[in-house]
């Protein structure tokens, strides 16, 4: 899409664009981030309900410190890695706005 042909749409049709950009990634957002929160949140949760399984040891560590200490980071990075993808797919697909405009007119 080049500049002139995103100025020749009008008004409502360049917000309708951006609100499908900012909906799919929103929605990706919010994808990535629940996986994020569920691993954080899911070592305490864990912790209390199978204290054995999270002080296993594992590489001369306890489950849950291995998971924190050494795992987070990993996954982190490839959670960013995924979000940086599946981002640039989201505005590759929308960069042919005018399929993107006919999907936003049938909803």
């Amino acid at each position: 899409m080049t500049d002139r042909d995103l100025h020749a749409l009008s008004e409502q049709d360049q917000a309708r664009l951006a609100r499908a950009v900012m909906r799919r990634q929103a929605s990706l957002s919010l994808r990535v981030a629940s996986v994020f929160v569920v691993l954080v949140l899911g070592v305490p949760l864990v912790n209390y309900l199978k204290p054995d399984l999270a002080n296993t040891p594992v590489l001369d560590f306890t489950a849950t410190w291995l998971f924190l200490g050494v795992l987070i980071y990993p996954i982190t990075v490839l959670l960013s890695f995924y979000f940086v993808g599946a981002s640039n797919r989201i505005e590759a697909s929308c960069a042919d706005w005018r399929k993107t405009l006919a999907e936003e007119r049938d909803r």
